[in-house]
């Protein structure tokens, strides 16, 4: 007659489960937790596992610097031409006061005019070929003013007239007078002039 197995001694395992030594608790078929086993915490189907609060956010560290800005687009040739008229106007009006101080017409006084006319317009203009033929003229008229304004200065101070009497007044007289007094010597002026403005103008668009 068959005795009953004692319960814990010598019973078979159920069918797929694997024997666990004497002692050991037995896992539930699959893995699964079962009672007594506690359970992992799910997070909902599609959200993301939510963060710790952190009561202090990290903060940049000091000493960084922002990227530097990309550099301005310089081709504006209206601006150029503009900027580079007004430069003209305003190196006419030195030169003259050289001239009319000096009573000599010097030659890097004329490179100046010339170059500070195409700086400005390569400056502000950006790299057009025709804003270094546009600053050429503007500072052959720059020459040409400054030396008017410098002979009606001279004028000025030696008969005791004022100066804006000569310059509007008798401009046509002025000018007349410096045709007599110019030589060769001027023209090259006005070529250096020209030359130092287109140059200037080409290297200040690079």
């Amino acid at each position: 007659m068959t005795q009953p197995t004692p319960p814990g001694q010598g019973g078979q395992q159920p069918y797929g489960q694997p024997q666990q030594p004497y002692g050991q608790p037995q896992q539930p078929y699959g893995g699964q937790p079962g009672y007594g086993y506690p359970q992992q915490p799910q997070q909902p189907y599609g959200q993301q596992p939510q963060q710790p609060y952190n009561p202090f956010p990290q903060q940049p560290q000091p000493g960084g610097f922002p990227p530097p800005p990309g550099p301005a687009a310089r081709n504006n040739i209206g601006l150029g031409v503009a900027v580079a008229l007004v430069a003209a106007l305003v190196a006419a009006g030195i030169y003259g006061a050289i001239i009319g101080a000096t009573e000599h017409e010097i030659g890097w006084a004329a490179v100046g005019v010339g170059f500070v006319v195409g700086l400005a317009a390569g400056k502000t203009g950006g790299a057009n070929p025709a804003l270094g033929v546009l600053s050429a003229l503007f500072s052959l008229g720059a020459v040409y003013l400054g030396q008017l304004i410098g002979a009606a200065m001279v004028i000025a101070d030696k008969t005791g007239l004022a100066f804006s009497d000569i310059f509007f007044d008798h401009f046509d007289a002025l000018q007349e007078a410096w045709s007599n007094d110019a030589d060769a010597m001027t023209f090259v002026f006005f070529a250096i002039a020209a030359i130092a403005a287109f140059g200037g103008a080409k290297r200040a668009a690079q």
